[in-house]
């Protein structure tokens, strides 16, 4: 019999497949990108012309790359692009010259403190173009003439995102986001890109109470371009992260919205802390992914960023040493789970009114006491229905019953639901 493959290692045998993609912010490699996301989800792809405004950004022109290399005098590769993705400055413009080493080394990137690692680096909107490469492979080169070319077009084309949409029982939405504009990178963002899909395969396994919107958009004008063309129903959104370091092996950073007191920024919170897990919860910062364009003032929504190393927090962050051996399946399975049970509690968090209000009402005779025999949290679970009870003035959720009460939410939620079975209280 075959061994039982995890949504762990599912969900790293999509990184593995989506690593040797050259992405960036435009082109052909965010395309085969949602291909083969659309292989797991059903998306509606948007492609946004060169030249479009999006609010106070430009669409930039589309950027594609077939080929780009360094190449000694005897011919031989000493960079070479089809070897990874990372080898050529993002946005290089084409070049086809010869130029000494003395020449050169102004267009090259390396990181002296990892010898061993080549480093990511972008020019998105200026005209450069360059290569990165390791420091060992630098020090190594002889002086003398070298053949340079990047392959690489730069013209007017389009920003291509992609939405999965999880229809709810209400209009209300929940959107979660990550980037796909990174080349070779697993961690950033690919397992951000891997959880998103097996949590979106899992809602759409039952009808939700939220609708589900899920991003897949280059990193900042992507995020820009989509809040631009959906400004007028933007007051759908009423909850949202950001996914990305989805996969190492560090424990998990919840970063709260610009508000720092949303829904689901109190949800994270009660459910990393009871949760019993390792992790931390830092403020708002108007620098990382997306959150910042989610939580500008002029938008100001509810969005937190859910990574585990958060950007830059780790020695492999953008560079070449962040590739699939870096992530695991059961990192990703962890940040899956949290995913799962943070969006339970924001699709149970409901504010009741108690339908007997005055006293205590005798739940002994209506059986709920009865309901609870030979449970192990019998004490428990009659302590969450005095608290829902108590709670329940159309002001307060189950969230603000868990949180004062200091009770597991899914005890509230359950005595809850016996307690409205029982016609004691309504939503």
């Amino acid at each position: 019999m075959a061994p039982v493959t995890t949504p762990g290692e599912e969900m790293h045998a999509l990184v593995e497949r989506l690593y040797p993609i050259c992405r960036s912010i435009t082109g052909d490699g965010v395309r085969a990108t949602l291909d083969i996301v659309g292989e797991h989800l059903p998306l509606d792809v948007h492609e946004v012309p060169t030249g479009t405004r999006v609010l106070d950004w430009t669409v930039p022109q589309e950027w594609n790359i077939r080929d780009a290399y360094v190449a000694d005098a005897t011919g031989r590769r000493v960079v070479d692009f089809a070897a990874s993705s990372l080898h050529v400055l993002g946005y290089s413009v084409p070049v086809a010259a010869r130029m000494p080493l003395s020449e050169l080394r102004g267009h090259l990137h390396t990181l002296p403190d990892h010898p061993s690692w080549v480093p990511y680096r972008t020019s998105y909107y200026r005209a450069e173009w360059g290569f990165c490469l390791a420091q060992e492979t630098l020090d190594a080169l002889p002086d003398g003439e070298y053949e340079v070319r990047i392959d690489s077009t730069l013209a007017d084309g389009h920003l291509t995102y992609a939405e999965h949409v999880v229809p709810g029982r209400v209009a209300d939405e929940v959107i979660v986001s990550c980037h796909v504009c990174h080349p070779s990178l697993a961690n950033d963002n690919l397992a951000g890109i891997a959880v998103a899909v097996f949590l979106a395969r899992e809602l759409a396994e039952r009808t939700p109470h939220h609708t589900y919107r899920f991003l897949f958009a280059p990193g900042t004008i992507g995020a820009i371009t989509w809040l631009a063309r959906n400004a007028e129903r933007i007051d759908r959104v009423k909850h949202g992260v950001v996914l990305a370091c989805a996969g190492d092996r560090g424990d998990l950073t919840y970063k709260r919205s610009r508000r720092g007191d949303a829904e689901i920024d109190r949800v994270m919170r009660h459910v990393l802390e009871t949760s019993g897990r390792p992790h931390r919860i830092v403020g708002f910062t108007p620098y990382g992914y997306d959150e910042r364009q989610f939580c500008s003032p002029g938008f100001d929504l509810g969005v937190g960023s859910l990574t585990r190393t958060p950007y830059a927090g780790y020695p492999e962050y953008h560079t070449s040493a962040d590739n699939p051996d870096f992530v695991s399946p059961e990192a990703m399975e962890d940040t899956l789970a949290v995913c799962r049970e943070a969006f339970g509690v924001l699709e149970r968090n409901r504010r009741y009114t108690n339908l007997s209000p005055y006293g205590e009402p005798q739940l002994g005779r209506r059986g709920l006491y009865d309901a609870l025999g030979g449970r192990s949290d019998t004490r428990q679970a009659q302590m969450a229905m005095l608290w829902v009870l108590s709670l329940s003035d159309g002001e307060h959720g189950l969230l603000d019953v868990a949180e004062r009460s200091g009770l597991p939410f899914d005890t509230v939620a359950a005595a809850a639901d016996a307690l409205r079975d029982a016609g004691l209280i309504k939503a």
